[in-house]
């Protein structure tokens, strides 16, 4: 506010500009005409402004002292005009007035006007715009508030910001599905040491973990934060850390950012916070063990399995849900190394469990019965009902919480967030029962682990595959024999039989078949029937008459559908005796016509109405699988052992080997190689020669590289300042559609090459060097350095 009088000297062109600025309202003009003529000369005016905020401007218009009066001087005229000016602090007091009713386009306006005229308004009204639009959970209105954060942050005002709106900020723009600002929110609290506490980043990480660019940041998060508490850089005895020891992630932060990474497909960034854990002392509690088995099994790490599973075993505090998820991680990771009979013999252990379980609680229930009791077993580990069941309603729950937020008012009485803590503990349990549907091989029943028809479709095609049918059967019989017993023509042996006929495996069938005979194990005559009537259409004709003398030695009565593609196979290959011989035998057993067409009608059956049985889900997983080369994960495991020890001769020498045994090195492969590189530093050239390979991989076979690889390899060239080939990673990943965190590189670059090509270019270039150049300004374009 103008509180003096005071007399300058201006140009006519200030007085137009003063007249029509938009912030100034001429409030009345006496009736002096004023003649202009064009002058060089200055205008003098006496600026008067009293309290009620009317500017009087009176403006003398005429000679200067020293110059005789001419026709390019203004006529001597006076005039008064009255302005009436935006007085800032009434400025002020109506944003917070539009703000508090909710009016957030005029006090977008009026802020805007403050701006103009003086910049940001005062440091409470700046916080008051950021939780008004923060409460209104309006995207338009986030994105605005988010850009007043960056505005003063270019300024160097950020001392308007504090801390408990940029939290609540930074929370509603998770909620709304804006990852990247919320975490750009969190960082630049960092940046101030203006520490968050866990309890109430946390929830904001829940919900940015809810989409596959929020869960990659969320994992970048607990690496960037729990980076500060490494290897007990932070004396908690010192009051003054107090505040950053707040900050220091915990097992509900940990788990929330893993579960993401599970669900969204980044699990060898898990695996970097699980090898961060130890190091800022986090011990796993129920949830983090889980989430634990999972990363491992996804990773290949069966090894660390096995050791999980002894404080697995231990755990007081585990639900049946829990024991269900990682029994159910071993056993994949079983398959996944070909280990077919570990994972035979947990399923006959489950199997063998679960039938002494059936015969107590039939005991059991008969006691109870006896005695009138209601029917419960104390004894027997329940279901757990904490992550629902099994994932019913987790989809309108999810949307329930993210369409509420408190008032910023409640938010500010919570001092110490812990309804936001409660918070990120509910979205957690929603990330964990949506990890718990990708449990397929295991399923639970009166708390007793038993396995599902997946597995043993699994198991099975496993064993054909690899050729092992004297113990597929050995398996599948033993199974039948603790499993509850069923029709010889309805057992799993049949059907794996039925499938193997159906896919033209006949070899295999016929070995099965065998292998049933010798354990002594009947079965109906529909196998056999469709077992011959398949060799006899592949012209198979001493298959044919073995199975048929094995048949009748185990007193199988076949049909006469069975006969009648016998004798019509004998007379296309023109044997009629033969012919003769099957028709005599069929008229003496008096087998009636219009036989058994079981087979046939289930196939069919399968085919029409997708049949969920296991022979219809058998012939889908041969069919529509992939065949599993377990030496990759092998070598694998081999290389990222190297990788970690920093043996990197020693790793590279494991690669060739990989190679020259004909498995295929995959992302993982590479990714191992790559941060094994980047660990030691200075090995940019092996990088680059990967680079060029995995380039020629991507050309020329259908082979995929994934987010976490090529972000490895991003990082590796900035660090190293090869921007030539860092723009190329970046090419690929925008080709991909892949998130790519642009405030990580624009740090690191800021870091080390902050300095790089900031001056004007040399007269004389080589043209290498002038590609170097160029690729580095780019890439700084690229980060918004410009």
């Amino acid at each position: 506010m103008w509180n003096l009088r005071r007399q300058a000297s201006v140009s006519p062109s200030f007085i137009l500009s003063l007249l029509n600025d938009s912030y100034y309202n001429i409030a009345g003009v006496p009736r002096h005409q004023f003649s202009a003529y064009w002058s060089n000369k200055p205008v003098s005016v006496i600026v008067d402004s009293p309290l009620n905020g009317l500017v009087n401007l009176t403006l003398f218009f005429g000679q200067q002292s020293g110059f005789p009066p001419s026709s390019q001087s203004f006529s001597t005229t006076t005039g008064t005009i009255l302005v009436q000016a935006r007085d800032p602090s009434k400025l002020n007091l109506e944003i917070q007035n539009a703000i508090d009713e909710h009016r957030y386009v005029d006090a977008w306006k009026l802020f805007d006007q403050h701006m103009q005229m003086e910049g940001f308004p005062r440091k409470s009204v700046v916080n008051s715009l950021l939780t008004g639009f923060a409460e209104s959970l309006d995207v338009q209105w986030l994105e605005k508030a988010f850009g007043m954060v960056e505005q003063a942050f270019e300024e160097s005002k950020q001392n308007l910001l504090e801390k408990e709106p940029l939290i609540y900020l930074s929370l509603s723009l998770a909620k709304c599905g804006l990852p990247v600002p919320a975490s750009t929110i969190l960082r630049k609290l960092i940046e101030m040491e203006q520490f968050p506490p866990v309890t109430a980043w946390s929830a904001i990480l829940a919900h940015m973990s809810l989409t596959a660019p929020g869960a990659y940041l969320a994992a970048e998060l607990i690496l960037e934060i729990g980076y500060l508490f490494q290897d007990g850089r932070v004396d908690p005895r010192k009051k003054s850390n107090a505040p950053l020891i707040a900050m220091k992630p915990n097992n509900t932060a940990f788990s929330i950012a893993l579960a993401g990474c599970l669900l969204f497909g980044t699990r060898r960034k898990a695996e970097q916070l699980l090898d961060m854990m130890p190091r800022i002392t986090i011990k796993a509690d129920a949830n983090l063990l889980i989430v634990m088995a999972h990363i491992y099994e996804r990773n290949g790490r069966r090894e660390e399995l096995r050791k999980l599973q002894r404080h697995i075993d231990e755990a007081y505090n585990l639900t049946d849900i829990q024991f269900r998820q990682f029994y159910n991680c071993l056993l994949t990771c079983h398959l996944k190394f070909g280990d077919l009979i570990s994972a035979s013999n947990m399923v006959l252990e489950m199997l063998r469990k679960a039938k002494e379980a059936r015969n107590s609680l039939a005991a059991a229930t008969l006691v109870l019965d006896g005695g009138g009791n209601d029917n419960r077993f104390p004894n027997v580990r329940t279901s757990g009902q904490k992550y629902g069941q099994e994932s019913g309603g987790l989809g309108n729950h999810d949307s329930l919480i993210k369409s509420q937020i408190i008032s910023y008012e409640e938010f500010s009485r919570d001092r110490h967030f812990l309804k936001l803590g409660n918070e990120a503990s509910n979205l957690l349990d929603i990330l964990l029962a949506k990890l718990l549907m990708q449990v397929e091989l295991i399923t639970t029943k009166r708390g007793i682990l038993q396995p599902t028809e997946t597995i043993f479709v699994r198991l099975v095609k496993a064993f054909l595959e690899a050729g092992k049918t004297k113990d597929l059967a050995e398996f599948l019989i033993k199974a039948e024999k603790e499993d509850s017993p069923v029709s010889n023509d309805d057992s799993a042996l049949v059907h794996v039989i039925n499938s193997c006929i159906s896919l033209g495996w006949l070899d295999q069938a016929h070995d099965l078949l065998d292998e049933m005979r010798f354990a002594g194990v009947r079965t109906g005559s529909s196998v056999y029937s469709s077992l011959l009537k398949a060799y006899c259409k592949a012209n198979r004709t001493g298959e044919v008459t073995s199975l048929l003398r094995d048949a009748q030695k185990a007193g199988i009565q076949l049909d006469s559908s069975c006969y009648e593609t016998m004798i019509e196979s004998r007379v296309l290959q023109k044997d009629t005796p033969g012919a003769l011989s099957l028709f005599k035998e069929m008229k003496e057993a008096k087998i009636p016509r219009g036989g058994n067409q079981e087979f046939e009608k289930l196939v069919k059956g399968c085919a029409e109405n997708g049949d969920g049985g296991l022979m219809a889900k058998l012939l889908r997983e041969i069919k529509e699988g992939q065949k599993l080369d377990s030496g990759v994960h092998d070598w694998n495991n081999v290389i990222h052992f190297f990788c970690k020890k920093r043996l990197m001769q020693d790793a590279e020498k494991a690669l060739k080997k990989m190679r020259s045994l004909g498995h295929a090195p995959n992302a993982q492969t590479f990714h191992s190689m790559v941060t094994g590189y980047a660990a030691i530093g200075g090995n940019y050239t092996e990088v680059t020669e990967l680079w060029g390979e995995m380039k020629a991989l991507a050309s020329s076979t259908p082979m995929k590289f994934d987010q976490e690889l090529l972000d490895s390899m991003l990082y590796t060239f900035v660090r190293g300042g090869f921007f030539v080939r860092a723009n190329e990673v970046v090419d690929m990943m925008e080709k991909g559609n892949m998130f790519v965190d642009k405030y990580k590189y624009r740090t690191l670059f800021l870091k080390y090459h902050k300095t790089l090509y900031k001056g004007k270019a040399p007269k004389f270039q080589t043209e290498a060097q002038l590609k170097k150049r160029e690729a580095a300004l780019n890439f700084k374009k690229w980060v918004g350095l410009n």
